[in-house]
């Protein structure tokens, strides 16, 4: 047992310092040749910081695009979602009250035309983006509520419609409401 002793404390110390200290000073090291330089990529609008490019937004105004649903309403501390299943009471009704919702602010729009991130939380609840067919079918309330043309309005989303290395493209809900309002 005394052969094993000495062994094993001098790997555990090793180990110690190999993931509390070498790993993390690594990562924070790489972090630093990252965008933003491991302090997330903030927005700005008029000289003001007004949120980050990874963390999604509440935007509930008729003159914004409408991002997805948050479990944990955009609270990044508490990351993650309502753990309910497809098939909880709770779950349905507040699928369906954002349905109604979308319904109400967005006429002429149909219940099976309704994006389906539009009305359901994300595992996170912090996602920033939406698809484009989700940004394009809040165009008409938002060419309405801003008396502009629908085809500017199209433009913009597309303009700000990527397509990342992997996966749909996706519109950055913040990134678009601030070229929204630098239209104007």
């Amino acid at each position: 047992m005394k052969q094993y002793l000495l062994p094993s404390i001098r790997l555990s110390l090793v180990l110690l310092v190999l993931t509390c200290v070498i790993y993390p000073l690594a990562i924070a090291g790489l972090a630093r040749l990252a965008p933003g330089h491991g302090d997330g990529v903030t927005l700005q609008s008029k000289g003001r910081t007004v949120g980050y490019q990874l963390i999604g937004q509440s935007f509930t105004s008729d003159n914004y695009f409408n991002g997805r649903p948050s479990a944990v309403q955009y609270n990044a501390a508490g990351s993650g979602g309502s753990n309910k299943g497809p098939s909880n009471p709770d779950y349905l009704a507040a699928v369906q009250a954002r349905i109604d919702t979308f319904l109400v602010h967005n006429p002429g729009v149909s219940r099976q035309e309704i994006p389906v991130e539009l009305v359901t939380a994300s595992g996170s609840g912090l996602d920033p983006d939406i698809s484009p067919a989700a940004a394009q079918i809040q165009v008409g309330r938002i060419a309405h509520a801003r008396q502009l043309d629908t085809p500017a309005l199209l433009n913009l989303v597309n303009a700000h419609t990527r397509q990342p290395l992997l996966g749909p493209a996706v519109v950055n809900v913040l990134e678009l409401n601030i070229a929204l309002d630098q239209l104007q």
